[in-house]
């Protein structure tokens, strides 16, 4: 897929994707979706297995996961080689919380999914982007899975953040709102977590260049509003594949 310029755009204290123009005719309405990331942990004993069984079990799983492309946008990433923590992320979006429930379910009573547990899981929601450029259509749909590589991080405020003065807090983030835009090839994405974990945001990075995210992240560590970010939180990187890549690398 083609990757098109975007621009990020301050919205409640935080950065949000804008969308490129295109057709959008079939994306899914901004205010009434959920997202999750799950990070899945694959077991040792996975590659001890038979590769004849190995296989059956991988087309069973996929299988069971397109079951579910017309409930969601599904993207899947591989995080073999790049953390200790998960092997394999999946990436959804959609408006039912229990179809989220369903389809984890039955990929965990798969053949493979009993080799399968969870490193972590994140919930969350689209609201409605403000900044716009371009038609008033545009404001309304979710884009994603534009580029090769993903970083993943759930962000939290300091509670001194909320002490600050409106305007004041405003002017940091319009900093930060210029520093994102010095990157046009890196889609931001910021979706609110506040009441589904301890997390306020889920923030994304999608770009075709790793370099360019560091980049962007050193200068982002050096804005004010930087000091209120709390640290310490799980990073992930992950490269996007089509599934049965992903399931391939893990041996």
């Amino acid at each position: 897929m083609e990757l098109t310029e975007s621009h990020p755009k301050q919205k409640d204290g935080g950065l949000e994707l804008v969308p490129p123009l295109g057709d959008i005719s079939e994306l899914p309405q901004i205010d009434k979706q959920f997202v999750n990331f799950l990070f899945l942990r694959v077991s040792p004993e996975w590659r001890k297995l038979d590769a004849v069984v190995k296989e059956e079990f991988k087309r069973e799983f996929i299988d069971v996961f397109d079951r579910f492309r017309t409930d969601f946008l599904l993207y899947t990433y591989s995080l073999v080689g790049f953390d200790s923590k998960a092997d394999l992320m999946l990436w959804r979006v959609g408006p039912s919380l229990d179809r989220v429930q369903d389809m984890t379910s039955k990929m965990f009573r798969t053949g493979f999914g009993g080799f399968l547990e969870t490193a972590d899981t994140y919930l969350s929601v689209t609201k409605r982007m403000m900044f716009v450029d371009g038609p008033e259509q545009d404001r309304y749909h979710v884009r994603a899975g534009m580029s090769k590589y993903l970083f993943f991080y759930p962000c939290s405020k300091h509670t001194d953040w909320y002490e600050v003065p409106l305007e004041e807090r405003d002017a940091m983030m319009a900093e930060n709102f210029m520093v994102g835009r010095r990157f046009p090839n890196i889609r931001i994405h910021m979706t609110h977590a506040f009441g589904f974990n301890d997390h306020e945001y889920l923030v994304s990075f999608e770009t075709d260049e790793p370099k360019d995210f560091l980049a962007l992240a050193e200068e982002l560590r050096q804005t004010s509003a930087s000091r209120f970010t709390l640290r310490g939180m799980p990073v992930y990187t992950c490269r996007q594949r089509p599934l049965i890549q992903c399931l391939e690398a893990l041996g």
